[in-house]
């Protein structure tokens, strides 16, 4: 399969993407079976952010298949008003040095409970780095 070229969000999208506080992460291994989790995320240089254990399902599903889907949403009861962002796109594992640090401290300044309740380390951690090859929104009319 060809390999998209990476996309860029529009500003409306890049800004609900960057402040929303979870977002959901959908991966498969080489056995194609399904693994969705909710995570926090960032936003740096149009690539979504997420930390990770290192031994964790969807970075073992990274290692056999960088694809991966991301959904970033907004549910109200005033159905008019739901919004959200569907990234398709590649996946990279960055288990140290300064991309690491960089990631780290991009959810560290978002998140100021994650070095107390889920500290980032290169011992046991790793940062997943998602380059958007589609973006697909809704509400942003």
């Amino acid at each position: 399969m060809p390999r998209r070229k990476p996309v860029r969000f529009t500003k409306k999208v890049a800004e609900f993407v960057q402040w929303e506080r979870v977002c959901r992460v959908a991966t498969s291994g080489a056995a194609g079976i399904p693994h969705v989790v909710p995570v926090c995320h960032a936003l740096s240089g149009g690539k979504v952010i997420i930390g990770s254990g290192d031994n964790a399902r969807k970075v073992k599903n990274i290692a056999e298949n960088p694809r991966v889907t991301v959904v970033v949403d907004a549910y109200s009861d005033a159905w008019s008003t739901l919004r959200g962002v569907m990234i398709q796109g590649r996946a990279r594992v960055i288990e140290r040095g300064p991309r690491f640090r960089r990631g780290r401290d991009l959810l560290y300044r978002k998140y100021p409970q994650y070095p107390r309740e889920a500290a980032l380390s290169p011992s046991d951690s790793v940062i997943v780095e998602i380059t958007p090859t589609r973006v697909f929104s809704w509400g942003f009319e």
